[in-house]
């Protein structure tokens, strides 16, 4: 299979590359967009037309949706393969989400749920996975000075999106307006596994916060313009996430030990030990293998899926403690692979609990190790999206 893979540095495209060179195919890699963030459309499009005009390619394939490619593989007929690891991605509002040469991915079901009646022939359920092929060596060549630096009780490997929530790009909004979205903000807190801001956010709502938002998020020409999905997804959501991390680690961190791995300000946060970035493949795997529990607060864009974070902790053998997500029963048993909380309490609880329990604790991870490994590794997930395409005529 020849395939033309459009990069743009998304952490998930080296180990997709390394999984189909071994599996024989033939890649070719369009790598400009990695270095300039800036290119546009019509950059983009030659970037992608200039091969395709020169050599047959099976197909393209990207990490996240990218209307251009869409479109530039329409007119030349060729399968425009991408799959959705974030969320949100706000380019799958395009008008090019109907092109019949689309095969899309969601890792979301709440996501394939909205997308998929638009171009039903077109868009799957996918999914993420554990890259234990990558994660596993590294953890198998822990050395004594990494025991040393890594090994913690609590750690937590995550942006706390206090420098990239546009929420708080919010001026001087009135008390009648600032009140009601503080409230739709306070009760999403409170509630895991269902993320209903959507639900609440009219239209009414939408014209009043723009009013008071700088820079509210424009929609490009030729995309359905669904601005409750922004104020829900994009503002609101991102502020849920903020303010939850913000409030756990520092209840976390007034009674027990918490290492955090992050570029973000905790200045806020005075007893959280404050590490620095971790490099996703040399510190990240040490941090999962070796802390007694790793934290999950998934971004509560994420509606229902495992976000990547899950997979990897499993996929380095190491105790995961979630928020609980609708997704989680589908693929691993909760108290058996893994950890969930629904309450900050609860969250309190089972860190006490199993920092006093060592042998449950490496139990339940050696078993969430297991279950990754054996169904739902890398290799095992393009596998899954190849029976799919061959299915839909690929």
């Amino acid at each position: 299979m020849n395939i033309l893979f459009y990069r743009y540095n998304s952490i998930c495209e080296s180990s997709i590359l390394t999984v189909w060179k071994q599996s024989g195919f033939q890649i070719t890699e369009i790598t400009e967009e990695m270095e300039n963030k800036e290119l546009t459309p019509k950059e983009q499009m030659l970037l992608v037309s200039e091969p395709l005009k020169a050599t047959h390619y099976d197909l393209v394939f990207s990490i996240n949706y990218f209307p251009v490619l869409s479109e530039v593989c329409n007119i030349f007929k060729t399968p425009y393969v991408c799959w959705i690891v974030d969320s949100p991605v706000l380019e799958l509002y395009s008008n090019a989400i109907y092109h019949p040469w689309n095969r899309i991915f969601l890792f979301d079901y709440a996501l394939y749920e909205e997308f998929a009646p638009k171009n039903p022939n077109c868009i799957f359920y996918l999914p993420l996975a554990s890259d234990i092929s990558t994660m596993k060596p590294i953890c198998d060549a822990i050395t004594k000075n990494d025991q040393s630096q890594y090994s913690c009780d609590i750690s937590f490997v995550a942006s706390l999106y206090t420098e990239k929530c546009p929420y708080n790009k919010l001026k001087n909004p009135p008390e009648y307006l600032r009140g009601y979205l503080e409230g739709i903000i306070e009760s999403q807190l409170k509630v895991y596994g269902y993320n209903f801001i959507r639900e609440v956010v009219t239209s009414k709502l939408v014209t009043e916060f723009k009013k008071y938002l700088p820079g509210f998020y424009q929609f490009p020409d030729n995309y359905e313009k669904n601005e409750i999905a922004v104020v829900a997804d994009l503002y609101l959501s991102t502020k849920v996430t903020e303010q939850e991390r913000m409030r756990l680690l520092k209840r976390l961190s007034e009674q027990f030990s918490v290492d955090l791995y992050t570029g973000s300000d905790t200045s806020s946060l005075p007893n959280v030990h404050n590490k620095g970035l971790a490099r996703t493949y040399s510190d990240m795997p040490k941090i999962f293998r070796l802390s007694k529990i790793n934290l999950n607060m998934t971004a509560k864009s994420i509606k229902t899926a495992l976000p990547l974070r899950i997979w990897d902790i499993l996929a380095c053998g190491g105790f995961l403690l979630t928020n609980y997500q609708s997704e989680i029963p589908e693929y691993f048993e909760i108290g058996h692979d893994l950890e969930t909380y629904s309450s900050e309490e609860e969250l309190l609880e089972k860190c006490r609990y199993y920092l006093a329990h060592d042998e449950e604790r490496m139990q339940i991870a050696e078993n969430g190790f297991q279950k990754a490994m054996e169904l739902h590794s890398l290799e095992q997930r393009m596998g899954e999206m190849f029976q799919i395409l061959t299915s839909h005529n690929l």
